[in-house]
């Protein structure tokens, strides 16, 4: 069975079969779901070229999240892999090439995952000069190892689909330059605390500068605690789940409670920039010189936003820019944080890269 795998499928969990049985269908191969109950695994058996195999599969099966074609499979263990790895790399890799070496380990060796990856690169450049590039390699090595047998392919770096890549611009840049002013949903105890938790989840989510809950007159104590234990609810859910899953440290949003036309006196008196969002605004692609600028030139941004009722008109006069995101349309309170900063996010780095 070994010496006729000619591809690995890596696949959703719980969608073995499925893919199994449709990769049978189109290639005429004998497959293997679950190989030693390993679970998102696909072995693809028969006479043909790999190449030719992986192409079918690649066309044709939605749930082949990569697909390696299997060149070489020898003994799980560092001397076989490391004199493989020398004699594919010759043929598959140039010089001018670089290259990252990719191990995932099934089974119980007396080695690790990374020991492959090092072994395995040092003995690929060995053999060609060829340089390592872990970030953004123009060839993978994947070194493949199910119990005592390893299998050995090489794609192209491009298979493997990342968050970022060089050229592809940094939202965060500009995020970080922005503090929100919102007015507060206030109302019934279950609406106002629902809309909190949304908008403190929202706010998180993009880790702005800092976040202010601005009524523009007095409101009512109660309604007014539930929907900020609300927001405080929900920004910490969100802040919890990024620093779990987030490589970087995650900025946690700072929020304030501030009456609406103080915030804008003291901004003003401070020289920053305000922009207050409203269906009777202008049009956000009518002015994207004018928001490159204000970005460009200032540390702080100030970007006011309604909520059941819109900002009051009389602030108008007080901001450098007054935006419309989606003409004709009327934002719901609990959307519109994350669609103003999408589109004002979106027109800055679409600017930058003109």
């Amino acid at each position: 069975m070994d010496e006729k795998v000619r591809v690995i499928v890596k696949t959703p969990k719980m969608l073995e079969n499925v893919t199994a049985m449709r990769i049978k269908e189109v290639t005429g191969c004998k497959t293997i779901p679950k190989p030693e109950g390993m679970q998102g695994l696909v072995l693809v058996i028969c006479d043909k070229e790999p190449e030719e195999v992986a192409k079918t599969i690649l066309e044709n099966i939605p749930e082949a999240e990569k697909v390696l074609p299997v060149y070489l499979t020898t003994k799980a263990d560092l001397d076989s892999i490391c004199e493989e790895s020398k004699r594919l790399a010759k043929k598959y890799f140039s010089m001018d090439e670089t290259f990252a070496v990719r191990t995932t380990r099934r089974g119980k060796h007396d080695f690790t995952s990374l020991d492959v990856n090092v072994r395995a690169g040092a003995c690929i450049q060995e053999a060609t000069n060829s340089p390592v590039d872990l970030e953004h390699p123009d060839k993978i090595f994947w070194v493949e190892i199910i119990k005592d047998k390893a299998y050995i392919s090489v794609t192209k770096g491009d298979i493997i689909y990342k968050k970022t890549y060089p050229g592809k611009p940094d939202a965060t840049r500009f995020l970080r330059k922005i503090v929100i002013a919102q007015m507060p949903y206030l109302g019934d105890y279950k609406g106002a605390r629902k809309i909190g938790v949304r908008l403190g989840r929202v706010l998180q989510t993009f880790e702005v500068n800092e976040f202010y809950v601005t009524p523009h007159k007095p409101a009512p104590a109660d309604e007014l605690n539930v929907f900020l234990d609300g927001l405080l609810e929900g920004r910490k859910s969100r802040y919890d789940i990024q620093r779990r899953t987030y490589s970087r440290e995650v900025h946690r949003v700072p929020v304030y409670v501030y009456d609406l036309y103080q915030y804008v006196r003291n901004t003003k008196g401070k020289g920053e920039p305000i922009i207050v969002t409203s269906t009777k605004g202008k049009y956000i692609g009518e002015v994207r010189k004018e928001l490159k600028e204000i970005f460009e030139k200032n540390k702080r941004v100030h970007i006011l936003i309604g909520s059941r009722e819109g900002i009051p008109t009389g602030i108008y006069r007080f901001a450098d820019l007054v935006i419309d995101i989606m003409p004709g349309i009327t934002l719901a309170t609990d959307v519109a944080m994350g669609a103003i900063l999408t589109a004002i996010v979106n027109v800055l780095t679409e600017t930058s890269n003109a």
